[in-house]
């Protein structure tokens, strides 16, 4: 379902977009997947910004665990 809005834009940004969607697609079309993208571009920094928070948060522990992975590593090597 659609919902229909007015946007006020300065002519030469409305110039740019109806060049850049080309005469086949409409300027409500083309402003729809750009918004879309760029929505969808925000979510997953958002979200990949929540991951690196909470990695972050058990950095300390992640560290010891790789620590002492690595540490059976060079042991099983020695021997």
């Amino acid at each position: 379902m659609k919902a229909k809005t007015s946007l006020t834009l300065s002519e030469d940004l409305v110039a740019s977009i109806d060049k850049l969607a080309g005469p086949k697609v409409s300027r409500s079309a083309y402003i729809e997947q750009i918004l879309r993208e760029f929505v969808d571009r925000r979510a997953q920094a958002r979200k990949g910004a929540r991951e690196v928070a909470a990695i972050n948060r058990h950095a300390v522990e992640l560290n010891a665990e790789m620590g002492d992975a690595l540490s059976f590593q060079v042991n099983s090597a020695d021997e």
